[in-house]
């Protein structure tokens, strides 16, 4: 028998709570950066060194963090469902939790690449620096999704979306395109939950419940509701 689907779309709110900063809560500063100044390619064209350590610091912080109870309590539901999450954040704090089907629309942060070839991607846990090249001698950058580059993985995000027969919203105003395209694909049955302690999130129908708090104790307040549902 097929388990029910439950489609997670995490943003930065609920890595908030490991201590992982967002520059939307600064005005558009990431860290006393301007975005534009190291999260494009033309930055990265304009001053590869800049965007490099920029990665490089949040690198070493995300080394430290570690999941929160709204992580570990989403892997506590695959026990009785079939869970995927799709995931803004380039993290691997739900990685770390338990959580086994998890798909990065911005990239991940512990990743690599080349500057010509995207496909080639290599796991990556020190600093980058300039002149660390891909085994074809092309200089590695950050494997992140910058503002203004395509979103590969949104066809198969809209897909899970598309099949979900619940999905939980935590921690995402889901505002920004190309992202807050996927609250399209949901099924009109599909039943949806709301953490977040500001929602902004327009209801897209009517069978929703939002939990005006936290991811940690949101999250665990929409897992016990589920588990409950599937006694």
């Amino acid at each position: 028998m097929l388990r029910p689907r439950v489609v997670v779309l995490s943003g930065a709110g609920i890595s908030a709570e490991s201590g992982l900063k967002t520059f939307r809560d600064a005005g558009g500063l990431w860290e006393g950066h301007n975005v534009m100044d190291v999260a494009t390619p033309q930055a990265f064209a304009k001053n590869p060194k800049l965007v490099l350590q920029f990665y490089n610091e949040r690198r070493r912080q995300l080394l430290k963090a570690q999941p929160n109870k709204a992580h570990q309590a989403l892997v506590n539901l695959e026990e009785k469902y079939d869970v995927h999450v799709i995931t803004q954040n380039v993290d691997d704090l739900h990685e770390r939790a338990g959580s086994t089907q998890v798909l990065h629309l911005h990239g991940e942060l512990l990743k690599a690449r080349s500057t010509q070839n995207d496909g080639d991607i290599m796991e990556c846990t020190k600093d980058l620096k300039i002149g660390d090249l891909c085994k074809n001698g092309f200089q590695l950058r950050p494997h992140i999704v910058w503002f203004g580059e395509a979103v590969p993985l949104l066809e198969k995000a809209a897909t899970l979306v598309s099949k979900a027969d619940y999905i939980i919203f935590v921690g995402t105003s889901m505002q920004v395109y190309p992202a807050a395209s996927l609250i399209d694909y949901a099924p009109v049955h599909t039943h949806t939950f709301v953490v977040d302690p500001k929602p902004q999130l327009n209801a897209a129908h009517a069978n929703t419940t939002v939990f005006e708090e936290n991811a940690t104790s949101g999250i665990q307040k929409v897992v016990e509701k589920l588990l409950q549902e599937c006694r």
